[in-house]
């Protein structure tokens, strides 16, 4: 569902700005920054509202969530983010299948996704531990102000960056491009991890505690 808004969004934000793509960014921050609040509020109380691998890497290198589980969240999020993909191409009746020609390379991007994950992590770390409950609205908040500062846009996520290597429209970027990007952003979410271990010593114990709490009575 995240990744449907995500390239959603951006198909019908490509359509109706007329060329204008600073319209057409805008319509697809705010997609993809609502969609992220509902999306966390929906699925937090069942898996802890984990979308990306960098989330779940660095949360169990704090002993959140335990190393077996880690592979099979890490496979659910990027056949999720790819079915998502898939979903949006046949919503708006584009190529089901293609891949992306939108280059986007360089130091400043790197630099980019690598601030824009490590902040991600630093709003999840720093809310978690005694607000849990702003976590969606934090975390939406910032991914959307990060789609503007930030010269990648902000994917600040491994499946969500390389299911997005599958479509050649607003959103899209290229296969070539996409393990710069994932290195970055696993790089950025251990130093935010690190960091927040230091300035805030007591974590969350629990996987479901790291992005939103489960609900009282649900396993």
């Amino acid at each position: 569902m995240l990744l449907a808004a995500v390239v959603g969004s951006g198909i019908m934000a490509e359509r109706l700005a007329g060329g204008n793509v600073a319209v057409a960014l805008l319509a697809n921050t705010i997609a993809t920054g609502a969609a992220l609040v509902a999306l966390i509020l929906t699925f937090g109380p069942v898996s802890g509202g984990h979308f990306n691998p960098a989330v779940t890497i660095a949360d169990a290198s704090q002993g959140g969530l335990r190393w077996s589980l880690v592979p099979g969240y890490i496979v659910a999020q990027l056949v999720g983010a790819y079915a998502g993909v898939l979903t949006a191409h046949v919503m708006f009746g584009e190529r089901v299948f293609m891949l992306s020609l939108r280059e986007r390379s360089g130091a400043a991007q790197m630099r980019s996704e690598f601030v824009a994950t490590f902040g991600l992590l630093a709003v999840i770390w720093g809310c978690s531990r005694r607000r849990s409950e702003t976590v969606p609205f934090a975390v939406a908040a910032y991914i959307t102000s990060a789609y503007w500062f930030t010269a990648s846009t902000s994917f600040a996520n491994p499946a969500v960056t390389v299911a997005r290597a599958f479509t050649d429209t607003f959103a899209g970027i290229r296969p070539l491009d996409v393990p710069g990007f994932v290195i970055v952003q696993v790089l950025g979410a251990l130093t935010a991890t690190l960091l927040f271990r230091w300035l805030v010593p007591t974590l969350p114990q629990n996987a479901d505690d790291v992005v939103a709490p489960r609900l009282e009575g649900m396993s």
